[in-house]
């Protein structure tokens, strides 16, 4: 029986043993899609306690704890955050199967020096020694990043942000990391939330420009995105409930965007022509200044409306989406594409069911102005465990070029995260340990060193333009 994770953990050949401690271990981290608070980092804030790092904002772990019967008092809400870990604790010493499980343990292993096993036993050592070590000077945000040798990030912003935190961590020399805005303009896509109308003033505002048709709204986006893109953006993200693609006149877009103004609801035919625009529109801005386009999508959101009503968005109640289609992806990709405006663009559904779609639309765009223009992106959200980062990993190998795979990101509001690249590095070493021991590969550590390192770092630096 293996030791419970080790030095080897889930690297079951010799092969993937050496791919990992040689090759993939000590390389640096890119973690180009996440939702840290840059604020934190310009701050170099120091938290208080390990529930602070671990379970503020932390959705993953609330979604557990709930399913664990875990009143919301300790998962939301004002309990202390000693009774908040314990009930963590608990849940889990259950969640046998779980990413969380491994997650939680290497973050307690790689910052903590904790070989441990958390549970409803151990939880008080535990708050105390993480405690402990949270109030040294090497475990402030700052130290935490450079700590895990990360050397970019891209945090995820509002066109509306005046991006005052980045401009303040790059004008400090004291800190050689990349932090970097990322353009999320779901607020201008979603015309149908009700705060639509409330944004469109606030981006008029910051633009200074007077939004009063379609048209002017496109420009105070073009000055929001070259804003970002004179603070260092070269990443825009944008998340659907699926892609739509129902192109319509620009008179009909104008119509729609007056009847929204006006206050008036739309119907389903008229949301997709406005958002086919808006997005069409999206992506020619993009190819011009050779920015990458990260498209999530087959997500349906804030399920359950008394807990959206009590906590807002991204608490834990959304699930996979299943709505969408093949011709709609690829009619939204082919009218970009037919007039040379198709930028990069990184492709991830939240339904693993999409895997071989996404894997073939690929080849059906890719072209010599960037190698791997069109990624399939890495397994997000539900999908990122283990057997959901093997069946994505599979999947590209089988249908693409996985060796151009631009890797792992953290997608995290944690500062800790940052050992999900070390288990995805571990995970892909063996997938191709195992391939090499079947004879499927030949043993030729040059060629699949340099595969492992590009898909663990180098490709994402090239493919970004980030150095």
């Amino acid at each position: 029986m293996k030791q419970f994770m080790d030095q080897d953990f889930l690297l079951t050949t010799e092969t993937a043993k050496v791919l990992y401690h040689n090759y993939a271990k000590e390389l640096p981290i890119v973690d180009y899609h996440c939702h840290i608070s840059p604020k934190e980092i310009a701050e170099d804030r120091h938290f208080n306690n390990i529930t602070e790092v671990w379970l503020g904002g932390d959705h993953y772990k609330w979604r557990q704890m709930r399913s664990n019967g875990i009143e919301e008092e300790y998962v939301t809400g004002k309990a202390s955050d000693r009774d908040k870990f314990q009930k963590w604790a608990q849940t889990l010493q259950r969640a046998i199967g779980n990413p969380l499980y491994h997650w939680s343990h290497l973050e307690l292993q790689r910052y903590f020096d904790y070989n441990g096993v958390l549970n409803k036993s151990t939880w008080e050592d535990v708050w105390e020694l993480a405690n402990e070590k949270l109030r040294q000077p090497d475990m402030s945000v700052r130290n935490i990043i450079k700590r895990s040798n990360v050397k970019v990030i891209c945090t995820t912003d509002s066109p509306i942000d005046d991006l005052m935190w980045h401009k303040m961590i790059a004008q400090d020399e004291s800190f050689d990391v990349k932090v970097l805005p990322t353009f999320r303009p779901d607020k201008a896509v979603h015309i149908e939330k009700s705060d639509f109308i409330e944004f469109i003033k606030e981006l008029s505002n910051i633009s200074q420009l007077p939004i009063t048709n379609y048209n002017t709204m496109c420009k105070a986006l073009q000055n929001r995105i070259d804003y970002f893109a004179e603070a260092g953006c070269l990443v825009a993200d944008h998340s659907l409930p699926y892609v739509m693609y129902q192109p319509t006149s620009e008179a009909a877009v104008e119509e729609i965007f007056q009847k929204r103004l006006g206050g008036a609801s739309l119907d389903e035919t008229q949301l997709m022509q406005y958002k086919t625009s808006i997005m069409l529109f999206f992506g020619r801005e993009y190819h011009k200044r050779n920015w990458a386009l990260q498209l999530h999508f087959n997500s349906l959101r804030d399920n359950n409306t008394n807990m959206f009503k009590l906590l807002g968005p991204d608490t834990g109640y959304d699930c996979i989406n299943n709505e969408g289609s093949a011709a709609q992806l690829t009619g939204y990709l082919n009218a970009l594409q037919s007039t040379d405006q198709l930028p990069k663009t990184i492709l991830y559904s939240l339904n693993p069911n999409d895997n071989a779609l996404i894997g073939t639309v690929l080849g059906c765009f890719q072209d010599s102005s960037a190698i791997g223009k069109i990624q399939h992106g890495s397994a997000w959200w539900f999908n990122d465990h283990k057997l959901g980062m093997t069946e994505q990993l599979q999947s590209l190998a089988n249908l693409g070029l996985l060796s151009n795979f631009i890797g792992m990101l953290t997608d995290s509001r944690s500062f800790l995260s940052y050992t999900r690249h070390e288990y995805f590095r571990r995970i892909l070493c063996d997938i191709i340990g195992n391939w090499v021991e079947n004879g499927e590969y030949p043993y030729d550590l040059e060629a699949l060193g340099e595969i492992v390192q590009d898909i663990s770092y180098n490709n994402a630096i090239r493919y970004f333009g980030f150095i």
